[in-house]
């Protein structure tokens, strides 16, 4: 293991690399800023709440933002750091298939005078996968309760991480009138069970898609010409969605007046 060279006080994240076995400070980061955000106005008060009570060593929760494909639960908690990083907030980026090296992670910045959020991003496991036990061990600890100064914030698009089958389904039981999920069903539950705070995230209703690409062309006149398009452009990608008005602002940006 090659030991943390990161210096925290002027690097605000940084991202766990496996061949290198250590952290690389993070040089450019996202700069999404919280009041740019459309239509998560839920999910930000109740992140924000979280994390603020984890800054302030208070009791607080792992976090889970689950739901539709480019509907900002990535970019609420790049905006998260963004706004709470002159408060001592702090972010190491795992990617899953590196989650086997997360107590080691976690055991070097357990010292730190910081407040660590472990973001994962895009999480979830197949039939056969192990690597969410190491996420599991960091959740809730096992004999050593996880560091006070670290919480997993992680997005997804299944709300419990894992595949579900019919079949898994189909093995559970029902025995004096209560029902006894399977086996199956109880572990796939179980990782998702660990996350204390749960975010759902749905696609955006017609008039909150059109208020982000407002937002992204705040000097165009006619707005009616911009909407049509904004319309026509997210029926094309089959989903009105943040992520599709930024899109649509990166193709036609220059195009409105």
């Amino acid at each position: 293991m090659t030991e943390v060279t990161v210096d925290w006080s002027s690097a605000l994240a940084a991202v766990w690399r496996r061949h290198r076995q250590g952290l690389r400070p993070i040089r450019r980061l996202d700069p999404i800023r919280w009041d740019q955000l459309r239509g998560v106005g839920r999910q930000q008060d109740a992140l924000a709440r979280n994390t603020e009570r984890f800054i302030a060593g208070e009791p607080s929760n792992n976090v889970l933002l689950w739901g539709s494909r480019g509907t900002g639960k990535s970019s609420l908690i790049k905006a998260l750091l963004n706004r709470y990083g002159d408060q001592g907030l702090r972010m190491i980026q795992v990617d899953k298939d590196d989650l086997v090296d997360l107590p080691e992670i976690v055991d070097d910045i357990a010292g730190q005078p910081y407040r660590f959020v472990i973001f994962c991003d895009d999480l979830s496991f197949e039939a056969g996968e192990s690597s969410y036990k190491a996420l599991k061990s960091v959740l809730e600890g096992s004999l050593e309760l996880p560091p006070e100064n670290v919480r997993v914030y992680a997005t997804s698009n299944r709300r419990h991480l894992m595949p579900e089958f019919m079949a898994d389904n189909l093995r559970s039981e029902v025995r004096d009138g209560e029902l006894h999920p399977a086996e199956a069903i109880e572990e796939q539950v179980s990782l998702a069970d660990r996350f204390g705070l749960q975010l759902s995230f749905y696609p955006f209703p017609q008039d909150t898609y059109l208020e982000a690409v407002d937002a992204l062309f705040p000097g165009v006149r006619d707005r009616e010409a911009l909407h049509r398009h904004a319309l026509r452009f997210a029926t094309s990608r089959g989903v009105r969605s943040g992520r599709t008005a930024q899109q649509f602002y990166r193709q036609f940006s220059g195009d409105f007046e």
